[in-house]
């Protein structure tokens, strides 16, 4: 039985049938339609992976469409490009004939282009007396238009998931920064919970990543971590809760058989004069809670507390105080310095001093010596955050004034 042959336009010799599908759907839906020859070629470029072609390929069809002389493909002008081998060979920057042909193959196996040879094989055209081309044999450019929606379809994929990959390996590398400097402020300050058991976790979780990451890995590596993130958070958040309200209480006692004439007198000059000391009247003002600002308010004021909150931001008081813990271990403010300023402010007012120390770390000798005299302050009744909270903001506004 004889091997069947089929000759088209398009190309002599055996052909496959998907070869000639291409064609009949190519020759379907050319009529009418034109296409920017560039913004083809740059869908392309950015489809090379899923449409199965090497960059060596895509210099081959950059020099094609440099012999078509118009800048829109289009059928009225025809589109068929006729260079010998060697004029193709100079603009595809010297590449060799062998490696020439073969890219010239894997485009047109991938159907980008088509061939339509002449009867003796050569490329040429056939030229009317006003110089119109009338018919020309070489390679045509059919293909490329009649797939102009697919391919730009797939650029746009491409594009998508690309910065769907950008944005889950920033994510992760926020993640797992957020997760060590937690744990690690927790063993440093000696912290309730089995804090190693979640090192190891964090440990195995990252093993598995590989040193080339793809979509599908980061994407599933970052669900583990954020839920790691949660329940370090949470361990980490009950801790706090349990130290709060434990030192709430020892405070407020201590406050009760301490009580003495001098801190009555800086708090009320004249009761504490006229009257003497008042067990009743001391541990009420001693106890008054310090003034709570709105939340955006101090990220105004404090804006690069921002970037220690949980994945580089700050929403909640939650998140501010879980910065604070990060940003206290990173200024070396000592955990019971800390645990101090929780006791003497609450555990908001004192991550808003914590935010607004960081805001001045430049200016600042010792961020925990100047912690403790704030907490020695506030617990004498002498200091409010509020005209520090105004001071920074004003700052800050007056400084983006400035860069504007």
């Amino acid at each position: 039985m004889q091997r069947n042959s089929i000759s088209t336009p398009f190309g002599r010799g055996a052909i496959k049938l998907a070869q000639v599908s291409r064609q009949i759907e190519t020759a379907k839906a050319r009529q009418g339609r034109t296409a920017d020859k560039w913004k083809l070629f740059r869908d392309v470029c950015e489809a090379r992976l899923l449409i199965g072609i090497p960059d060596r390929a895509l210099t081959v069809l950059d020099a094609l469409l440099s012999f078509y002389p118009q800048t829109d493909l289009s059928e009225e002008a025809g589109l068929i490009v006729f260079p010998s081998n060697a004029q193709l060979s100079l603009r595809a920057h010297g590449m060799a004939d062998a490696t020439l042909r073969r890219h010239i193959g894997l485009l047109i196996d991938v159907g980008l282009i088509a061939r339509k040879d002449s009867p003796n094989g050569k490329r040429y055209a056939h030229k009317a007396r006003d110089g119109s081309v009338e018919d020309a044999f070489g390679f045509s450019l059919e293909p490329l238009l009649a797939r102009r929606e697919e391919l730009a379809l797939l650029a746009q994929k491409v594009v998508a998931d690309r910065r769907r990959f950008q944005l889950a390996k920033e994510a992760l590398t926020i993640c797992r920064r957020d997760i060590r400097k937690l744990i690690s402020a927790a063993l440093e300050e000696g912290a309730d919970g089995d804090w190693q058991a979640l090192e190891d976790r964090y440990l195995t979780i990252v093993a598995h990543l590989p040193r080339t990451l793809t979509i599908q890995i980061a994407e599933a590596c970052l669900a583990e971590l954020n839920l790691l993130r949660s329940d370090v958070s949470n361990l980490l958040e009950k801790v706090l809760n349990s130290k709060n309200m434990s030192g709430n209480a020892a405070d407020n006692e201590r406050h009760i058989q301490n009580s003495n004439t001098e801190s009555i007198s800086e708090l009320e000059p004249s009761s504490g004069k006229e009257q003497g000391e008042s067990p009743r009247i001391e541990p009420k003002a001693e106890r008054e809670p310090m003034k709570a600002f709105p939340l955006g308010m101090v990220l105004k004021a404090c804006p690069q507390i921002v970037d220690y909150g949980p994945g580089g931001a700050i929403t909640q008081w939650r998140d501010l105080m879980q910065a604070a813990v990060v940003v206290r271990s990173m200024m070396g403010i000592s955990p019971s310095a800390y645990q101090d300023a929780c006791e003497a402010m609450g555990p908001e007012n004192a991550a808003v001093a914590v935010a607004a120390i960081l805001e001045r770390a430049g200016h600042i000798n010792s961020a925990g010596g100047y912690l403790r005299d704030l907490t020695r302050r506030a617990t004498r009744g002498e200091f409010s955050l509020g005209p520090m909270v105004m001071a920074l903001m004003r700052a800050n506004g007056e400084a983006r004034l400035a860069a504007g």
